[in-house]
């Protein structure tokens, strides 16, 4: 997992009225529809084979390949007027004040060159463009290739330009450790490669997505993991302020295997994973673990928790209607859950659960992103008022 400094302070429990067992109504299996109707769909060109330039000043996104079309009309729908540059790259005219769930990071494009122009010559006139346009503070410069087959052939060439870049800036305007990048106030800089094109845009550390180059945030699976599940978890946490830690409680619906709860566990926390399923034995009978075998629609936690954590495998609006009960009776105080996501309607019904959520649940501060270790599914982070 990436070096970051942890915010020290840890949530305090708001209390909240004591659920009683056996009093949860029956489920629904039907979703009410958020007042009005979505928006009208829009088709998203396909993308080029070649990179277009981008427009300095405008915005670029990237996203994981295959969704350009979902980032498009998200983008459309925000009025941000999209343009489609190319495989994972779609650009818009401005930045919607909701962060695009396809989107893993976004950049204000500062200048756009062809491919094809020496090293030396790229290079020059990147760190030239970044000294006029960002003449004081601190930078944190990376570079990316798009996340796809012909974006990841030109690796080489983009660590090539990094440190050519590197070498023709001041040194002690770079900071090397990109955890501080945040608290030190610093621009992060992100040169993009791709095929046809070389990219360049900046954004502050404070407001940026995600702080790995292109938002492809790596995490190291461990070797005793039941599954890749764990780092969608340490993916989803990284970006918040606080996570589970000693002392505190945290129920994992939809537990087994228990990678979700491996996790919760060597931060200290003690985990109620709740699934009909059987957990790894080293889970099984960890003393801070406790199994309830049940599934997790008909669980009821005795007392309020921490967290509740779900990664289940099973029909979102259902799922969304569960997470909704849970902030409504003020069982948990945080929320980080996995959504899957259908094959067609996308974003229609990502709009659906962001309203039982916020609306019939009360979850606030909701973020709902497709982070890089998810597939199929985005990651929703939300807390209760304290």
């Amino acid at each position: 997992m990436p070096s970051r400094r942890k915010d020290p302070r840890r949530p305090v429990r708001r209390p909240a009225p004591r659920p009683q067992k056996g009093s949860a109504p029956a489920r629904s299996t039907a979703a009410r529809p958020p007042p009005g109707d979505p928006p009208p769909r829009v088709k998203a060109p396909a993308p080029p084979p070649s990179t277009l330039p981008a427009q300095p000043g405008r915005w670029l996104w990237t996203c994981r390949a295959g969704f350009e079309s979902h980032l498009f009309e998200e983008l459309a729908w925000a009025g941000a007027s999209p343009r489609m540059l190319g495989e994972v790259l779609v650009e818009s005219e401005t930045r919607p004040a909701e962060p695009p769930v396809f989107a893993r990071t976004g950049i204000r494009v500062l200048t756009s060159l062809p491919s094809g122009q020496s090293l030396d010559q790229t290079a020059g006139a990147l760190a030239e463009r970044i000294l006029v346009a960002l003449p004081q503070g601190m930078l944190v410069l990376q570079s990316f290739t798009p996340d796809s087959p012909a974006g990841n052939r030109l690796a080489d060439e983009a660590d090539a330009l990094l440190e050519a870049v590197r070498s023709r800036l001041p040194a002690d305007r770079l900071l090397e450790e990109t955890w501080r990048a945040r608290e030190a106030g610093a621009t992060l800089v992100e040169l993009c490669v791709a095929p046809g094109a070389v990219l360049m845009g900046e954004v502050p550390a404070r407001e940026a997505l995600s702080l790995s180059p292109g938002g492809r945030q790596r995490m190291r699976r461990a070797a005793d993991s039941p599954s890749r599940a764990a780092m969608k978890l340490e993916e989803a946490l990284v970006n918040l302020p606080f996570e589970p830690g000693r002392g505190e409680v945290c129920v994992d619906l939809g537990a087994a295997p228990g990678g979700w709860t491996q996790r919760l566990v060597a931060r200290g926390a003690r985990v109620i994973a709740v699934d009909p399923a059987k957990l790894m034995p080293e889970l099984a009978h960890h003393p801070r673990v406790e199994h309830v075998q049940e599934s997790a629609f008909a669980y009821t936690p005795e007392e309020p928790v921490d967290w509740l954590c779900c990664d289940m495998a099973w029909r979102p609006l259902e799922v969304a209607q569960l997470l909704a009960k849970w902030g409504r009776r003020d069982w948990a105080t945080h929320l980080v859950a996995n959504i899957k996501l259908p094959m067609k309607d996308k974003n229609p019904l990502l709009l659906r659960v962001r309203h039982i959520l916020t609306e019939e649940g009360g979850w606030q501060g909701l973020t709902m992103r497709q982070l890089y270790h998810d597939r199929d599914e985005v990651t929703v982070t939300a807390h209760r008022s304290q």
